[in-house]
């Protein structure tokens, strides 16, 4: 690479919302429990098996910093078929951003009974008002362990696929947050209605949500 003149893409420092323990953090529903019989061990894997849409969602925030400032993206994720439920652009990661994603979400399906919403252990995913909001819709809310980024590595694929597709490379072509903000919408449309996925059987999660109805 040195002798071609190459250059590889380093990604910026991602942004991070735990802001240490508040009393807010719930068990990680997303690990199974395993025994070994041989070596008389018990352990936990990351379950993301699904059987149908709803059944479990990932959130986290993901920053976006160009010259002009920085905007953050809170997205919400279906497990079955990848698709982006709901999202919310911010100029600020605040709690405002989270209670509108989760209220763009709430429109689309009103009975989320049972359903388990996963996410780190961000502040906002801490607070009091958030953990009311979903016991009062019937979700489970689960967070993954403190320092283990694998235990959401699902949310983590979309944002690198989403960065490395429109944002890595091409920062300096945004002239104004408005332009990126358009860029980042345009792209969650392409993603959720055009882009196809060879695990979804060559269909995009749209078309994979509708298939899954029609079964």
């Amino acid at each position: 690479m040195n002798v071609m003149g190459l250059y590889g893409v380093t990604p910026k420092a991602k942004y991070r919302s735990y802001k240490g323990d508040m009393n807010g953090i719930v068990t990680n529903q997303l690990l199974e429990k395993k025994k070994d019989e041989e070596n008389h061990k018990t352990y936990y894997e990351r379950n993301f098996y699904t059987v149908s849409c709803n059944e479990k969602w990932v959130t986290d925030v993901s920053e976006f910093h160009i010259a002009s400032g920085k905007l953050y993206l809170s997205p919400i994720l279906d497990l079955h078929n990848r698709e982006i439920v709901s999202y919310n652009i911010s100029r600020s990661p605040n709690f405002s951003q989270t209670l509108d994603m989760l209220n763009k979400a709430f429109e689309k399906y009103t009975d989320l009974r049972g359903l388990i919403l996963h996410s780190d252990q961000g502040w906002q995913y801490q607070m009091t008002r958030y953990h009311k909001i979903l016991k009062e819709k019937g979700i489970i809310q689960s967070m993954s362990r403190k320092g283990n980024c694998l235990d959401n590595s699902l949310m983590e694929n979309f944002f690198g696929k989403m960065k490395n597709e429109m944002f890595y490379g091409y920062e300096y072509t945004f002239q104004t947050l408005e332009e990126l903000k358009k860029a980042m919408e345009d792209y969650i449309e392409y993603y959720n209605t055009q882009r196809i996925t060879v695990k979804l059987k060559g269909l995009t999660p749209v078309e994979y949500r509708n298939q899954s109805l029609q079964i």
